[in-house]
């Protein structure tokens, strides 16, 4: 009979949740696995906050249900049942004082035609756009621009301001500029890598390939992501230790020690394995003596912080006919964009209030204002889009306010092949998951979390 195995999780966020989850699925009773967080709660960037009376999410709201990951885990957790999708309505780009429609069709903000921004962007871009096709075009395969550069030189800077950073911003909380191709829009990167002749035959190659997709893009749960986290830690049946942090991982003889801060007496504990499910800046530290170079690639990664306001208004309060409002750079509001929350979702409409989220901070624009200040900021922007809406500026019943001080971890061009180099130094009883490694979004956190759960499986059964 085989010994019973011991493994580490450090962290209690989505990644480290499932991967506990996958640990046990794999090895039943007998492993014990221990998630250490030095958080009071479980979830990491999942969190739920009571506003007006109602439970809202506070950080990640949904996720993408055509990459597989996350659809596949809630339904093997008995949560299909749960699973919502968005009404009709479209979001909104606020320019230039006025609501414009979404720039359709448009991929992550990119525009397939200038006929999709027209009313939006310059004149002199959209002449611009329409000559791109013939205009000269070198491109080597394995080049990877920012976004914002690419877009910029092929169709101009107000397409840039107006169209993709309000879409990418609120992905990846960091401007165009600031976002690799590969990292941001690698369906992009590859069109251009097999030939296409330009920015503007790349884009309609990409949307062309994704016609044949039918139904819904997002997923939620109908309770929120709180449904999500209680049912891994119910199926995990892990030990989970909060308040307790990790300060260090390190390969021993016959395993892993990790080692507690001296808050929980400075203890080293051994396991057969470890997975590391924290920020990857946070991962440079626990690495920075058992892989002094990975830490290095790691730790150069930088936080995207931002700041969410959960908002409700009265039930009977006339909303914009949108999902939301995302807001150009070039705008002047401090809100960087709205998600009217009960109209995206149909579930959310009926109830007590009505609910909306404001978000603040980009890479290199943190967050410095008080909780008042934000709200503040948030009724007087709201009052801004619901006036050009034709509607009453609305009246707030509550308002919460959660930061996120990391936040998203920045994807610059090149990331993704230092991040890959990395990895491949990392010791094979140790796991690394998270967002900071293969995209932002709760599929990619999934996705990362079974790979390494992959990786100690194989180390573990050899």
């Amino acid at each position: 009979m085989s010994r019973s195995r011991r493994v580490a999780v450090i962290g209690a966020g989505v990644s480290g949740l499932t991967a506990a989850y996958r640990l046990r699925r794999e090895f039943g009773d007998d492993i014990t696995i221990d998630v250490y967080d030095e958080a009071d709660r479980p979830g990491g960037l999942l969190r739920m906050a009571d506003v007006g009376g109602t439970a809202a999410d506070v950080g990640a709201e949904a996720f993408i249900v055509r990459r597989p990951e996350a659809l596949q885990l809630v339904t093997e957790l008995g949560l299909a049942d749960r699973i919502v999708s968005p009404g009709p309505l479209r979001p909104a780009i606020w320019s230039g004082a006025a609501l414009h429609p979404l720039p359709t069709p448009a991929l992550m903000g990119i525009p397939a035609a200038p006929a999709s921004v027209a009313g939006l962007v310059d004149a002199a871009d959209l002449e611009r756009m329409a000559g791109e096709p013939d205009a000269p075009f070198a491109w080597t395969p394995g080049d990877d621009p920012s976004v914002g550069e690419l877009v910029g030189e092929r169709f101009g800077r107000s397409v840039v301001a107006r169209s993709v950073d309000p879409m990418l911003g609120g992905v990846y909380s960091a401007l165009a500029d600031q976002l690799g191709l590969r990292e941001a829009v690698p369906a992009l990167a590859r069109a251009l890598d097999d030939g296409a002749p330009s920015l503007t035959a790349a884009v309609d190659a990409v949307l062309a390939a994704g016609a044949s997709g039918t139904g819904p893009v997002f997923g939620a749960l109908r309770g929120g992501y709180r449904e999500l986290v209680e049912a891994l830690l119910a199926a995990g049946r892990a030990e989970v230790r909060y308040g307790t942090e990790v300060v260090g991982v390190r390969p021993g003889a016959a395993g892993v020690t990790v080692t507690l801060d001296d808050a929980a007496e400075g203890r080293a504990v051994d396991y057969d394995a470890a997975v590391i499910a924290v920020p990857i800046w946070s991962a440079a530290r626990l690495l920075a003596d058992a892989a002094p170079d990975v830490a290095s690639v790691f730790g150069d990664v930088r936080a995207a912080g931002s700041a969410v306001v959960a908002v409700a208004v009265a039930e009977e309060t006339p909303l914009p006919e949108h999902s939301g409002v995302l807001v150009a750079t070039d705008a002047g509001l401090r809100i960087k964009a709205v998600t009217l929350s009960s109209q995206k979702w149909p579930h959310l409409r009926s109830g007590p209030v009505r609910t909306l989220r404001t978000s603040f901070g980009r890479l290199g624009d943190p967050v410095v204002s008080t909780d008042d200040e934000l709200i503040t900021a948030s009724v007087s922007d709201l009052g801004t889009l619901f006036t050009a809406a034709g509607l009453p500026a609305p009246e707030i019943v509550d308002a919460v306010v959660q930061r996120w001080p990391g936040g998203l971890p920045h994807y610059a061009p090149g990331h993704l092949a230092r991040v890959r180099e990395a990895f491949a130094a990392v010791p094979g009883r140790i796991g690394v998951a998270g967002s900071g490694y293969a995209g932002v979004g709760v599929p990619a956190c999934i996705g990362t979390a079974e790979a390494a759960v992959a990786g100690i499986t194989a180390y573990l059964h050899t």
